[in-house]
């Protein structure tokens, strides 16, 4: 008999030469440094404080407080909280590591990018039909790396790498394109069962690692930003570009779970986000005939950005969505109509065509659905000023890069005309714009007063920046500049309560209490639960003789913040100042112990201390003042008086000695 009948051979990709790759890798690190060398050394931004660890997270035990205490960090990502608790540890405050470790998590996402894209492409060229051959292969080679430094250079990829507190995102990157290649890897492992009973289904060669090992890169991903939860629908679109049709045993049903997980992780930051955050109130009721509209707009304002990336922002403007207004309603309609011409192309058009719709469809539902968390079906934060952000779309990106690189180094007819080396021209010319570009805007990221006025040149309406710029004018002395930006931002926005108290605070400072306690007054009327506000209005009625008002709202103030120390100490002392000194002791002691490394609180509790004439306990405090500051010439002066009653003159004289200038006479 005959030998039975086989197949041809398909020819595979041609992997690039060993050393390529970390040639390849190594230049793209190299790029994306040259790329962000002026944001290496910027300030700390808007809220990297709060994700800077804080005093209170820094011992040991505050890393159980990051998994364990929700509310503890200012979003719930235990593992990027644990990544800036190591951090903290290994250079503090020190910004360059922050920056440095940044762009280094962004080079290795795009390096992890490129492999992902070569797998991808590799398989593909083993599908039936597919002319497989070194050209083809090179093509894919040189699609993958166009692709990475694409997301390696993008001047929209800047918000992310350049604000330290967006280490959400480069971090879970990395998690979330290992795992993606984890889980391909698990996917080529398995292969057909041969017995008729488990047709259709796979039996496991060793894959079941590749498995785990995927799912735990998953979770550390989902730990680290919740946008990641996108994977597992991702990764289904991507075997159905490979496979034309998804099979439940095969393709659905390992990601199930993950489905599962992604969907409760997503359903908690956005109760967390609401909750905890504030994501709710009038400035975020929008319906849902109006939530469409924002969609269709969000979805074209980020692709047209990824395109033609002009005046890029750090808040762009508020939109106004009017259901009303027609050309609001061609943003949906006219994505809609992308994907619908794309499926009845990718399904029923000519077959020429129909690999390039597959194509686009597939990286159109991978950008709008990783989108999705920010696409206005769900409240976030940042809504309350801007409904869109550079650094929303970091991840989405990605599938618009791969497709942009394939489209150039690619063998349609279209391209196929231009030659090989022209179109690698073209590549390089891009890449060195978008560098330059970026590099630029890179150097906006430097410090916040540039952010800020950076901002404002582009977005003059954008009220956040003008009272986050008065504030930083305010804590550098400039307290007079910042007043104007304050009013500014209370004219964009009249019922915005942190700029009432902050222009209150302001006006304070300047001298100009009685106009300040409207403003104080008014920032409760809007948030009746502020803190600050209350804090700032006892100490304006302290000022203007009504100290027992005042008693009323540092009490008020310390109520709702239990962990308000400086309103601790301020209670205290309007009780003093109304004659109940005994009942100010606890509120002295409280307000030591919320803030034992605070001269001011340890001076203030030895003088009601010395009051009381519990004089040892009073040296004791004015001891941890001078320890704390050894020339307060104030705990001097109280230590020696405090001694003198004790009897002890000589220390007495000393610390007398000690409070007077330095060569000169008192």
């Amino acid at each position: 008999m005959p030998a039975p009948a086989r197949p041809p051979a398909v020819a595979a990709a041609r992997p690039l030469p060993r050393w390529h790759t970390p040639l390849l890798c190594a230049l793209l690190v190299f790029a994306t440094l040259i790329v962000y060398q002026p944001a290496l050394h910027g300030d700390l931004l808007w809220d990297d404080a709060g994700h800077v660890t804080a005093p209170a997270l820094q011992p040991l035990a505050g890393l159980h407080r990051i998994w364990f205490e929700v509310g503890a960090t200012q979003q719930y990502y235990p593992l990027l909280h644990t990544a800036f608790w190591i951090e903290h540890r290994l250079w503090g405050d020190a910004v360059l590591g922050y920056h440095l470790l940044n762009v280094l998590l962004h080079a290795t996402s795009a390096c992890l990018f490129a492999g992902l894209l070569m797998r991808l492409g590799r398989h593909r060229l083993r599908a039936p039909g597919i002319a497989a051959n070194d050209t083809a292969a090179a093509q894919i080679n040189a699609a993958a790396w166009l692709a990475a430094f694409l997301f390696a250079v993008h001047p929209v990829c800047i918000e992310s790498v350049a604000w330290i507190s967006e280490q959400k995102n480069t971090l879970s990157t990395v998690f979330y394109l290992a795992s993606a290649l984890a889980y391909l890897e698990f996917d080529a492992r398995r292969r057909p069962a041969a017995t008729p009973t488990t047709a259709g289904r796979s039996q496991p060669t060793g894959s079941h690692r590749f498995y785990v090992l995927a799912t735990l890169l998953f979770v550390l991903a989902l730990l680290t930003k919740t946008v990641t939860a996108t994977l597992p629908a991702a990764l289904l679109v991507v075997i159905w570009w490979q496979r034309t049709r998804l099979a439940w045993h095969r393709d659905v049903l390992p990601l199930v779970p993950w489905l599962a997980v992604g969907v409760a992780v997503g359903l908690f930051t956005a109760r967390f986000e609401h909750d905890v955050i504030g994501a709710s109130g009038a400035d975020f009721g929008l319906n849902a005939l109006q939530r469409g509209l924002l969609a269709g707009r969000v979805f074209w304002f980020y692709l047209g950005k990824l395109v033609w990336p002009a005046n890029l922002i750090f808040i762009y403007p508020h939109w106004q969505i009017d259901a009303t207004n027609a050309v609001q309603w061609a943003f949906p309609l006219a994505a809609v109509a992308l994907f619908v011409a794309l499926l009845a192309v990718a399904a029923r058009g000519p077959a020429r065509l129909q690999p390039a719709a597959r194509a686009g469809l597939a990286a159109a539902l991978l950008f709008a659905g990783t989108l999705f968390p920010v696409l206005g079906f769900f409240n976030v934060f940042p809504f309350l000023y801007s409904y869109v952000a550079d650094h929303f779309q970091y991840l989405a990106s990605l599938p618009v890069f791969a497709l942009a690189a394939a489209g150039l180094m690619g063998n349609a007819p279209t391209v196929a005309r231009i030659g090989r080396r022209l179109r690698v021209g073209i590549g390089v010319a891009v890449l060195v714009v978008l560098a330059a570009l970026s590099r630029g805007q890179a150097g906006m990221y430097r410090n916040a007063s540039t952010l800020y006025e950076t901002t404002l040149a582009r977005n003059p309406a954008c009220w956040m920046a003008h009272n986050n710029l008065a504030i930083i004018l305010a804590s550098s002395g400039h307290v007079s500049e910042a007043v104007p930006h304050l009013e500014a931002a209370l004219r964009l926005k009249p019922d915005y309560a942190p700029a009432e108290n902050n222009l209150g605070d302001d006006l304070m400072q300047l001298g100009r209490v009685a106009e300040a306690i409207p403003h104080f007054e008014r920032a409760l009327r809007l948030q009746p639960n502020y803190a600050f506000a209350h804090r700032n209005l006892g100490m304006a009625l302290a000022m203007t003789n009504h100290v027992d008002d005042a008693v009323a709202h540092f009490a008020r103030a310390v109520a709702i913040d239990p962990a308000y120390a400086e309103a601790e100490l301020d209670w205290a002392v309007g009780l003093t100042q109304t004659g109940n000194a005994p009942a100010a002791l606890s509120h002295f002691e409280r307000a030591v112990l919320l803030a034992p490394r605070s001269v001011d609180a340890q001076i203030a509790y030895a003088d009601a201390l010395a009051g009381q004439r519990d004089f040892e306990s009073a040296v004791a405090h004015y001891r941890a003042a001078l320890a704390l500051d050894p020339s307060s010439t104030e705990a001097h002066r109280g230590l020696a008086a405090v001694l003198r009653r004790l009897g002890r003159s000589d220390e007495a004289h000393e610390r007398e000695l000690a409070a007077r200038p330095a060569g000169g006479k008192r």
